[in-house]
């Protein structure tokens, strides 16, 4: 979706302004949806939330195919499910994690973690080459109609899930105590979120075509490329965060990564810029499982739901901004302007929290690391 999706709006008449609304409104709604569906998978369990959402993924997919009219394009991103972002947002993302926390001893979480990225990586890898073939508008077509045949597969795997899946402890979905220790965190993340949103995946996409005039046929594989690298350093993460701990392991690995976004705009063709990003991507997300296994350890085991939707939704609201800023850069021809600002404020939230939360070590994990 991330290759197809800018491609399919501006072959349905949106300028690059209104693609980046778009994308916005879709990055806002997933966001938005992993609160309430914790709190709905509390009252009537994760796995028939997990198949809802796995409707309106299908209902996304469908849309881009069929719509011909604008307000229907942006019913799409409505739905949550638009997948402009290979990041961790939406209701999938809170209750699989939450599962996940509940299925493995503490001691293994932080690898639990790294599997669990690393299989969604490989899956996006097959779906950036799968986009290489949107090589015409019936393909992709095509495509975005097996996007929403997905959603319905989905949605019939959750209902398939066996009860373990459900919370062994009630609980509401995020008390007041335990939102209190996520505040700095979650605020810091929006930050950080704020940047990212310059640079998602769609926006990217989008800003190597009309940069490089680069087509589905380059750019499925360079985002399949770049899905490999980021399942390859889940991997990696995690037996770091083992070594030098969760924070340092976000920081050490995040702060070089984004040194690498500012020399994107400076790439004087699209091979340069291809290979800058693929190496960025290599390290950039390495703070992902650590991240996640950070914010579960903080809270009871009640509400990690809860948490994790909290500081998903927190990111994803920040992250709704930059692409609406994106697309008028690129519309005025600012072509460097989202990689500079994504990468100056991402370096500013590596700073902040390695000096904010160096010393706090995960429960994991005995003591700060030296």
């Amino acid at each position: 979706m991330a290759v197809i999706l800018g491609l399919q709006l501006e072959r349905r008449g949106l300028r690059p302004a209104q693609i980046g609304l778009v994308v916005s409104i879709g990055l806002l709604t997933a966001s938005l949806y992993g609160l309430p569906a914790a709190a709905l998978a509390a009252r009537f369990g994760r796995r028939r939330v997990l198949a809802g959402a796995g409707l309106l993924m299908a209902v996304s997919g469908f849309d881009l195919a069929l719509a011909t009219q604008t307000w229907q394009l942006v019913l799409a991103g409505a739905t949550g499910m638009l997948g402009a972002s290979s990041v961790d947002l939406g209701p999938f993302l809170a209750l699989e994690q939450s599962t996940l926390t509940e299925a493995v001893p503490a001691a293994r979480r932080n690898r639990a973690f790294g599997r669990y990225s690393l299989t969604g990586g490989l899956a996006a890898a097959a779906g950036g080459l799968a986009a290489a073939l949107a090589t015409s508008p019936a393909a992709a077509q095509l495509l975005l109609l097996i996007y929403g045949a997905a959603g319905l597969i989905t949605a019939g795997l959750a209902l398939l899930l066996s009860d373990q899946v459900e919370s062994p402890v009630p609980g509401p979905a995020l008390s007041r105590a335990g939102a209190r220790p996520l505040a700095g965190l979650a605020a810091l993340f929006a930050v950080d979120s704020l940047g990212g949103g310059f640079v998602v995946q769609a926006v990217i996409a989008y800003w190597l075509h009309v940069r490089f005039g680069a087509g589905s046929g380059v750019l499925g594989p360079a985002l399949a490329a770049i899905a490999l690298v980021q399942a390859g350093s889940y991997e990696v993460a995690t037996r770091l965060a083992d070594r030098i701990g969760l924070v340092r392991t976000m920081v050490f690995t995040h702060l070089p990564s984004n040194v690498l976004l500012l020399l994107v705009p400076l790439s004087p063709n699209l091979p340069t810029a291809v290979a800058l990003l693929i190496l960025r991507f290599s390290i950039s997300q390495m703070d992902v499982p650590t991240r996640q296994a950070y914010v579960t350890s903080i809270v009871p085991p009640s509400e990690r739901a809860g948490a994790l939707a909290l500081t998903g939704s927190v990111r994803g609201v920040a992250q709704a901004v930059g692409p609406v800023l994106a697309g008028a850069a690129v519309q005025t021809a600012a072509y460097g302007l989202p990689f500079v600002l994504a990468g100056l404020i991402k370096i500013g939230y590596d700073l902040a929290l390695y000096a904010a939360y160096s010393q706090r070590p995960a429960e994991t994990e005995t003591g700060p690391r030296r």
